[in-house]
């Protein structure tokens, strides 16, 4: 099978050197030459703009105002009322408690009352104030406190402060902090302020020294000064 290869292509292939060839090697150079100009056109011709795929966001990172506003903390500002509870409790001390807490509270967080306390002799309903004392008496305290033939509730018990005058003067010598604390307008932390004061100063040499103790002025004094003695 011969193969003509055009004059025009002959003498373009002459000019690069290639007259000398004989026309099947011609046309096999043609050939070369054709595919390899395809492939150069597949290659390099060009193409359309490649999509980008849109970029994923980042994942949040949880900072700490994020994390404070989900998990709000305790505030520290809360109002509390610190009462020392001592006497017959399991776990005598000074409890921190919300403000309106009430004395039965106290008692819970002290580990309630020991096997002879005597609940039933103070006010479990009333409401704390900041920094007063608890005292949660014995039922022998009670025994010893409670006035002969007096009316009252099964079992006898304490009169609550401001209730009224014991029947019989007070000792403040040898009374306990749940005796003073009968009396009128002494409370439970001035009671414990006087047992104190007489364990550290000595007994009371005469009922005005009593007003030595924090918290006992001369008006207070005059309401107790009938109702007391230092025997």
């Amino acid at each position: 099978m011969s193969v003509e290869v055009p004059a025009r292509v002959r003498e373009m292939l002459a000019r690069a050197g290639l007259g000398g060839l004989s026309d099947p090697a011609l046309a096999a150079v043609c050939v070369a030459g054709l595919v390899g100009l395809g492939i150069g056109a597949w290659r390099f011709w060009p193409r359309g703009a490649v999509e980008e795929l849109p970029a994923l966001p980042d994942e949040p990172v949880a900072s700490a105002e994020a994390s404070a506003s989900v998990f709000p903390t305790a505030s520290t500002s809360a109002e509390v009322v610190v009462v020392h509870v001592v006497g017959a409790v399991m776990r005598p001390g000074v409890y921190r408690l919300p403000v309106g807490s009430r004395v039965t509270d106290a008692i819970t967080a002290a580990g309630g009352g020991t096997g002879n306390a005597a609940v039933g002799a103070i006010n479990l309903a009333r409401v704390l104030a900041d920094g007063e004392q608890v005292y949660l008496p014995t039922s022998d305290e009670v025994s010893d406190t409670a006035a002969p033939g007096a009316a009252g509730g099964a079992g006898g018990g304490l009169s609550p402060p401001g209730a009224g005058a014991p029947s019989a003067k007070i000792d403040i010598n040898t009374a306990t902090a749940a005796e003073l604390d009968a009396l009128p307008g002494v409370g439970p932390a001035t009671a414990q302020k006087i047992v104190d004061d007489r364990a550290a100063n000595g007994p009371f040499k005469t009922v005005e020294d009593l007003m030595r103790v924090s918290g006992i002025g001369q008006k207070k004094f005059d309401a107790l000064k009938d109702l007391i003695t230092a025997g």
